[in-house]
């Protein structure tokens, strides 16, 4: 099990307590492969082909709601013991017939609620397949569902001790598949053959799932913000590569990013461009203080590329929160008034895209944010950005 007790104890006493403010009698958290987060943040546990929901009540044992493909594993990993088989959350069509199967109606009943309240706080309810929402409806006759993801996620947003030791791991983690990636790079080199090399030696030191897929993308495949591997692109000598790999450690993600010039046969304009992303890296560096609003950080780095030429190459905003996400909210862009808080963890990511002569750039890599400032999650990779050659 990856997630202590004492973890899973905080969590339950933070949404029973919302729960209690609204008045409601239980929660529903919905997740699957995709919508990963807000489940595993209570279960340390997510199924695999089938979705799922943690059914937590005001009072009383919370419950996973899956598929029975799922449930053993559930047993042996997740936090949470107590386990139901619904048959929205399962595999279509596919039979098990030593299996017992539930229904909402039947666990609702179990954990005591009543005709007179039904009322169900809800996690995910806009990423909810149309085929839960109608089956809760259907078999809770007369139920409101109502949606609690704001302030669920904002329990998300500051990191507790036990999280942040997660995400530190994580990054020393991302720094070790980097410098096995850095050692492929030559021409004549396959894309996939750089990711597989670094994904390899993630898992070999405890990685048990990445937040995204390996980009490693050479020349104009640059230009796709977040690009795959291709097993079909090899490097050509002097073009730009850029390369970022994301492991989780205990579900948590830690993140490398950086551009090379294959065999450092480096033009003139490529060489101006990264320099101007490091500038534009050590900017957004400087603003990371307990404080600042996202606003007021992205508008410093903003205003040095767009001076710089780099207005119609920008795609992202320079700063966004880490956690069970490789980027999760907050993101601190030009309209966002969110704070840098002690107990943040933020990745500064810098980049731009579809340049003449360069195609893309991105660098980054992670802070965790402090009452006297920002302190980097990769110490390395910020010596290896900021010390990049002019």
């Amino acid at each position: 099990m990856s997630l202590p007790i004492s973890e899973l104890e905080s969590r339950l006493q933070k949404m029973r307590e919302l729960l209690l403010s609204k008045g409601l009698p239980c929660g529903l958290i919905y997740y699957d492969e995709l919508n990963i987060a807000n489940g595993w943040y209570f279960s340390g546990w997510c199924p695999q082909f089938e979705s799922g929901a943690i059914l937590v009540p005001a009072q009383g044992e919370p419950m996973i709601l899956g598929g029975p493909e799922s449930e053993p594993f559930a047993q042996i990993d997740s936090a949470i013991k107590k386990t139901r088989n619904i048959p929205v959350f399962m595999v279509p069509e596919e039979e098990y017939p030593n299996a017992y199967i539930s229904s909402f109606a039947e666990v609702f009943k179990e954990i005591g609620m009543s005709e007179a309240d039904r009322r169900v706080g809800v996690v995910g309810l806009e990423k909810m397949p149309l085929g839960v929402y109608r089956r809760l409806i259907a078999e809770l006759e007369g139920v409101e569902l109502v949606d609690l993801t704001p302030e669920y996620e904002n329990f998300r947003k500051l990191k507790s001790p036990w999280e942040i030791e997660q995400i530190k791991k994580a990054f020393a983690i991302a720094d070790e598949s980097m410098k096995v990636m850095e050692e492929l790079i030559r021409q004549g080199t396959f894309e996939t053959e750089i990711a597989g090399a670094g994904e390899g030696k993630a898992r070999s030191q405890g990685a048990n799932w990445f937040a995204f897929k390996t980009i490693v993308a050479s020349g104009v495949r640059s230009n796709g913000v977040v690009p795959t591997a291709s097993s079909e692109k090899s490097l050509l000598a002097s073009e730009t590569l850029m390369v970022g790999i994301s492991p989780r450690f205990n579900g948590y993600a830690g993140v490398a990013g950086y551009t090379y010039v294959v065999d450092g046969k480096v033009s003139e304009i490529q060489k101006s461009c990264i320099s101007d992303m490091v500038e534009a890296y050590r900017i957004t560096r400087s603003s990371l203080v307990p404080g600042a609003r996202g606003r007021d950080i992205d508008a410093k780095t903003r205003e040095f590329l767009v001076k710089k030429g780099y207005a119609k190459y920008l795609v992202c905003p320079f700063v966004h929160t880490i956690g069970l996400m490789e980027a999760e909210a907050p993101f601190f862009g030009p309209n966002s008034d969110d704070v840098l808080q002690p107990g943040m963890t933020v990745c500064i990511d810098v980049s731009v895209f579809s340049v003449p002569g360069v195609n893309g750039v991105r660098l980054e890599s992670g802070y965790l944010i402090t009452d006297q400032g920002a302190v980097p999650l990769s110490p390395f990779m910020e010596e290896k950005i900021l010390s990049t050659p002019n």
